[in-house]
């Protein structure tokens, strides 16, 4: 019986008392025949020890990242998603995007990922909160389980499907499917999946890609019945694919590499015989294998599958494409198209080059990082060739090769890393970013082929094998360390932004988020620095602009502060955090009526505002217009209930014009929303100290000391109360405590004086 590797079909055993034996020689007499394996000098290990070496590699690869923060994208898609609280109902979550915006609005990004929303909210309640440890935890577990997975999937990609008749699959590339493995296992440029958390919805999407390409190769065991397929584990597969769109819309494009892999693997179709016959019209086409074992139906499966998962997404989704802006993707807004093609094609080569050599990696590639290219003069001109001319070269060989071995390995190797991209080439619609390293990880599949491709037939030609398996296994090491080096970048906002300044450092974005993260350390001077630095590379950086103002703002540098916020307004007339903004720069500038416009302009561009009512409710304290400032703070707490400083002020100010009852109504109502605010704790008990309720008075000075024990003002109030009340011991205690904090309080000194002064003369009286 002859057996040749590159056909690729099923073995089958006959059933009887030697069939262990004969299914041992008819595995070893594959391994013997020439294929990927023959000439590697590489590691051979039983496949239960290559997966645990996989497992472990793809686990110290990016261990030290279970510890890290949240960051960048994580505190939108998590921390303010509000469809990870239990009080938001799960269905809504079929209904909403990724960040927890409503689909149909016309903001929403359309990112329909309601099952990796369903592993944040399951991590948030088991967790009980925000805690990143579960949920980096779950993000390296799961790479770990796709990078074992990988083993099955390469040896089916490089060694091609083979069963034995008890329905077990041969592994007939084994050396080749772990290096594979190992290079996606280790790959630096998935460090953004794993160590940020956003990176789950490309973990879960790749998850179920594999298994619903694992899935389609099951339907080819040969079963009791002696059917050539099973529609069952056909159909189950087109689930698998819609489950892995659910995780990210990347997982679709599974439903075609099953079509391309069924073709060339299970009908071993010649691609170009096939064009030819076409082109010649011949009718033929059976012998070329279009219709040969079924492909037809199955292909008409998948496509019915794929088309009605996409149209019930369509009709989920609602309005049309996301809006984005010239920011986001420069390329997709360039008026030639001319000028667009280049520049995709550039974006492509920088994406295959980050697969060659992860060596710069960046969290943002937006905002001025890559210049677009715009005349053929540009030497970057020179990568969209090198580009072409390797492309071209290996669609010629997967096509014209007289070797259907090297055909299949190829055309798969260049269909699993094209395919899965295409949802991010900008040939379809247009895409929210220039270059965005997530969304390589299903592509460097193909490329870890390709790759282990290259290596075998060096490793053929190679005089010294282990020389060549050696410099593998130092690629290997190193980016093993480049990925523990970008984990631990990957574990705070301050390493991962400022990593990026070396990287990118045209990207506005970038030095705009290093000045934001130090602005929220307090680190004002240095922050300023980078936004200044932001705005001088995009002028109409108008996040830069507001945070910026802001800044100088509470530095009281307010003439810069308004141009800024000014210019703000103007670039972006609906920005209604910079209208408020602006509103209190002109109201410390005391333009009264030009600050009431602002707040009311920021109002009408975002109604919920409870921020801009506290504000405006300030405004007209300052006028002395009462009325319309209990009202500006009162719509403060109807939009935010727990709002503080909004409770505190309408208290305050019904103090001061002498509305006691209503203060104290409104103190009670504030405290019953926010229990443990021991600023309103102390607001109410000046109200009713007032009111002569010293005893509930008392109650509350005591436990807003006991939250805040330092604050000198809580003291001196309550040193006030025992002074009215008659307890004069306890009121010099509560003098000389708050003295010792803020000696230079004077009302409180003027008051202790006035004390002590009682004091001496009860003292005399006594005496005499």
């Amino acid at each position: 019986q002859s057996f040749n590797l590159e056909f690729l079909g099923f073995i089958s055993v006959q059933h009887n008392a030697e069939a262990p034996n004969l299914e041992q020689a008819f595995h070893r007499m594959a391994q013997t025949e020439p294929n990927l394996d023959h000439d590697v000098s590489w590691f051979l290990l039983p496949s239960y020890w290559a997966k645990m070496v996989v497992a472990l590699i793809s686990f110290l690869c990016f261990a030290n990242s279970y510890d890290g923060d949240f960051v960048f994208d994580d505190s939108e898609a998590i921390i303010n998603n509000k469809d990870l609280r239990a009080e938001t109902p799960l269905g809504d979550l079929w209904h909403h995007d990724f960040w927890g915006s409503k689909l149909s609005s016309n903001t929403s990004h359309k990112s329909y990922r309601p099952l990796t929303v369903l592993t944040f909210r399951i991590n948030y309640l088991f967790a009980g909160g925000f805690y990143p440890v579960g949920f980096h935890v779950i993000n390296i577990i799961l790479h770990c389980t796709i990078s074992v997975l990988m083993v099955d999937v390469f040896s089916i990609l490089l060694g091609g499907l083979q069963f034995t008749n008890k329905g077990r699959r041969l592994n007939l590339a084994p050396k080749t499917s772990l290096l594979a493995a190992l290079l996606f296992a280790v790959h630096p440029v998935h460090t953004e999946c794993v160590a940020g958390i956003v990176g789950r919805a490309d973990l879960l999407c790749a998850l179920f890609f594999l298994l619903s390409f694992l899935g389609y190769c099951k339907a080819f065991r040969e079963n009791k019945e002696g059917h050539n397929f099973s529609i069952f584990w056909v159909l189950v597969s087109v689930i698998l694919g819609a489950v892995a769109m659910l995780c990210k819309e990347q997982g679709i494009t599974i439903l075609g590499l099953n079509a391309v892999f069924d073709a060339l693997v299970i009908n071993k179709l010649n691609v170009l015989e096939l064009i030819q016959k076409l082109l010649h019209k011949d009718k033929s086409l059976e012998n070329a294998g279009l219709l040969r074992k079924g492909l037809l139906f199955r292909i008409t499966l998948l496509m019915s599958g794929g088309a009605s998962i996409l149209y019930i997404r369509w009709r989920i989704m609602g309005t049309g494409p996301p809006a984005f802006t010239e920011v986001d993707n420069p390329a997709s807004f360039a008026d030639s198209l001319f000028v667009r093609a280049i520049n995709y094609n550039y974006y492509y080569s920088l994406n295959a080059w980050l697969l060659l050599c992860p060596w710069w990696l960046c969290f943002d590639w937006s905002m001025g990082c890559i210049p677009l290219i715009k005349s053929v003069s540009d030497w970057r001109i020179i990568a969209l060739a090198a580009l072409w001319f390797c492309l071209i070269g290996l669609i010629c060989q997967a096509l014209c090769s007289e070797d259907s071995h090297k055909r299949r390995i190829l055309t798969l190797g260049l269909g699993f890393l094209i395919i899965p991209f295409l949802p991010a080439s900008n040939l379809f619609f247009r895409v929210g970013f220039v270059i965005a390293e997530r969304v390589i990880y299903l592509p460097s599949i193909g490329y870890c082929i390709l790759f282990t491709y290259g290596f075998s037939l060096l490793s053929r030609q190679a005089k010294k094998k282990k020389i060549l398996a050696v410099a593998v296994l130092g690629i290997l090491l190193i980016n093993v360390m480049r990925c523990a080096l970008r984990s631990s970048q990957w574990r705070s906002e301050e390493q991962l932004f400022r990593s990026a300044l070396s990287v990118c450092p045209l990207n506005a974005k970038v030095h705009y988020n290093v000045g934001k993260n130090l602005a929220d350390k307090g680190n004002q001077s240095a922050a300023i620095k980078y936004y200044r630095e932001a705005v001088r590379l995009n002028p109409k950086y108008v996040h830069a602009m507001n945070n910026l103002g802001n800044i100088l703002k509470e530095r009281n540098e307010l003439q810069e502060a308004e141009e800024l916020l000014s210019l703000a307004v103007q670039i972006q007339p609906d920005f209604a955090a910079a209208w408020m903004n602006l509103g209190i720069v002109q109201n410390s500038l005391r333009r009264f009526e030009e600050a009431e416009q602002s707040y009311w302009t920021a109002i009408k561009h975002r109604k919920k505002y409870p921020d801009c009512y506290y504000n405006l409710g300030r405004l007209y304290a300052d006028l002395n217009r009462h009325i319309d400032a209990l009202n500006a703070w009162r719509n403060a707490t109807v939009l935010k209930p727990e709002h503080s400083l909004a409770w505190n002020n309408m208290i305050i100010l019904l103090d001061n014009t002498g509305n006691l009852a209503q203060a104290e109504a409104v103190g009670r109502e504030a405290l019953e929303l926010i229990p443990n605010d021991h600023s309103l704790m102390f607001s109410l008990a000046n109200v009713l100290g007032k009111s002569q309720k010293y005893k509930e008075s008392e109650a509350l000075f005591l436990k807003a000391i006991k939250a805040n024990p330092n604050a000198a003002s809580y003291h001196g109030n309550l040193a006030v109360l025992y002074h009215r009340w008659g307890n004069l011991d306890l009121a010099k205690k509560h003098y000389e405590v708050s003295l010792k904090l803020d000696p230079t309080a004077p009302g409180t000194k003027e008051n202790y004086n006035l004390l002590r002064r009682k004091l001496e003369q009860l003292q005399k009286k006594g005496g005499a």
